[in-house]
């Protein structure tokens, strides 16, 4: 079994690996699981407002599955990152990469009749906003989450 540093502050064993964390690593984990469940709540109103045709019905097929789709795919990036899984941060950037870029595809015609349109505060702006924080946070996050897992293995197999 690992020693604890003397100054490090007690923990339970099920608050180990997320104590170890930088205060940094944990807001951006905190930041992620709040959005992609605040996704996953305004993807359900609108599948309970509309059904599967509440969606651009202009826009292709896959990109209407897609977005019907996000009602499970939001919430998996959220729990695997709140049990600090690396895999959630793969998972948060493929769901954000194609999200910001089918978003974009069918409102393309609003965009270039309105070049102020992605600015508007509901709508582009907050899911393009997210998806460029996790563009920028993502390789860090993983490789602390990647480590933190490795870690605790490793602490494990000592036992």
């Amino acid at each position: 079994m690992a020693q604890r540093k003397s100054t490090d502050p007690p923990v339970r064993d099920g608050d180990r690996r997320s104590r170890r964390l930088s205060r940094g690593t944990r807001f951006v984990v905190t930041a992620y699981v709040i959005c992609f469940l605040w996704g996953t709540a305004i993807h359900l109103v609108d599948l309970a407002g509309g059904g599967h045709n509440s969606y651009a019905s202009h826009a292709p097929a896959p990109i209407r599955v897609y977005f019907v789709a996000l009602v499970l795919l939001d919430p998996l990036a959220a729990v695997l990152l709140a049990r600090l899984r690396p895999a959630g941060v793969l998972v948060a950037v493929a769901v954000m990469s194609v999200d910001v870029a089918a978003n974009h595809y069918v409102n393309w015609p609003q965009i270039t009749r309105h070049p102020d349109y992605p600015l508007r505060p509901l709508g582009l702006l907050p899911v393009t906003l997210f998806a460029l924080f996790v563009a920028v946070t993502a390789t860090s996050l993983y490789g602390h989450l990647a480590r933190k897992a490795r870690d605790s293995a490793l602490s494990r197999t000592r036992r």
